[in-house]
């Protein structure tokens, strides 16, 4: 059966209305797929949002407690984007990092995946069912809530397609691919159709607008996982860019790979 992961970031989920959007994506790529996991971050400043906020409580938070903060924003944007699937008529269901087997370190904040232990959503991905992850968040082997750090949830969505052996990973982004450099800077930048995973890691690790984790692409490279970044604002329109193809047609690894703890 195809599988396909897709992921949206914090620009894509910042409204209401975005998620009737993202709903509406999502159900075209029902038409060519036959099971869907989509991976989401928290809406728009509500990660910046809660550090402030615990910060104005206790300037020094212990790193457990701002663990168990922060990932409220991302199971906020699943919920409700599970909400926005149904009622366009497409069954869902949300679960958090834990719950979807996302197993890491026991380092709170800047966690690493060492294992994805997908079997609670299996049954409702096997049943056609589009599951909707809460991304930057999973459980340690002691049972604690952690989080992977900035940019998590790119991760997240790697490491569940390579759980699920899917067929590559959809990022949606604020921008239609990688660029030469950041367009918001230079408008003529160039925008890369096609780039190898080391090319795309190379890129990534000299620049300081990282459109895509760099955490997430080493993990797919690992694992001959083919990632594919464009626009949200122009998904809807088959028109538009088709975005930056990243490590193409490739093999894909026999056992699976995630991360080393540090």
């Amino acid at each position: 059966m195809t599988t396909l992961v897709m992921k949206f970031g914090g620009a894509s989920v910042a409204s209401v209305t975005q998620f009737m959007q993202i709903a509406q994506i999502i159900g075209e790529r029902a038409e060519d797929f036959e099971r869907l996991v989509v991976v989401v971050s928290a809406m728009g400043d509500t990660t910046d949002d809660l550090l402030k906020l615990a910060h104005q409580v206790n300037a020094s938070p212990p790193k457990r407690e701002l663990d168990m903060l922060v990932t409220v924003g991302e199971r906020i944007s699943c919920s409700l984007l599970a909400m926005a699937l149904e009622k366009i008529g497409l069954a869902a269901i949300s679960f958090t990092g834990s719950q979807s087997g996302i197993i890491t370190c026991d380092k709170h904040t800047e966690a690493r995946v060492i294992e994805v232990k997908p079997h609670r959503l299996l049954p409702h991905i096997n049943k056609g069912k589009v599951v909707v992850v809460a991304g930057f968040q999973g459980v340690s082997r002691q049972g604690e809530i952690t989080t992977l750090g900035r940019g998590g949830s790119d991760t997240t969505a790697v490491a569940l397609a390579v759980a699920l052996g899917a067929e590559r990973v959809d990022f949606f982004k604020d921008v239609p691919g990688i660029y030469a450099e950041d367009p918001k800077v230079n408008p003529e930048a160039q925008l890369y159709q096609a780039l190898t995973h080391q090319e795309a890691l190379d890129l990534v690790r000299g620049s300081n607008h990282q459109v895509l984790h760099e955490r997430s692409i080493v993990m797919a490279q690992k694992n001959g996982l083919p990632l594919h970044l464009l626009s949200f604002k122009e998904a809807l329109d088959k028109n538009k860019s088709s975005g930056t193809i990243i490590g193409g047609s490739l093999k894909k690894s026999p056992e699976p790979f995630y991360e080393e703890i540090q």
